[in-house]
């Protein structure tokens, strides 16, 4: 486990981050392909803020279960709470996550040379 520093671009939005590095995520839904960020899900008690989560803005849609928190200066996502499983995929067995989503491309320092990608097929989901 590692101690991970994360930043906006400019700054006003800072945290850090204990987490293993062992993969990054990268969805192809309406937002994530947008988005391209490369996300990495830890334990809510993972991440710290050092600016209060009130001075970024959330953005929610569709279900309203997940929240994208980005820096209303610079505009980048920093991390967000992933949306709830569907009532299909809890039928399937899929077990709602309590975390947070860091995007890895907010932490200093890191090589993402050689971290695996894990596709996510979010554009299937309803």
């Amino acid at each position: 486990m590692k101690t991970h520093q994360g930043s906006c671009h400019c700054g006003a939005c800072r945290f850090e981050v204990d987490l293993d590095l062992d993969h990054v995520r990268s969805c192809n839904c309406s937002i994530g392909r947008r988005r391209a960020a490369l996300i990495h899900r830890v334990p809510k008690e993972a991440l710290r803020m050092l600016t209060p989560l009130e001075n970024l803005s959330v953005y929610e849609w569709h279900t309203k279960t997940a929240r994208d928190y980005f820096c209303p200066s610079c505009g980048i996502l920093p991390f967000r709470i992933p949306s709830q499983p569907t009532a299909d995929e809890i039928r399937a067995g899929k077990l709602p996550f309590e975390g947070w989503a860091i995007n890895v491309l907010c932490l200093a320092n890191v090589d993402l040379a050689g971290i695996p990608v894990v596709r996510i097929n979010g554009a299937d989901l309803r």
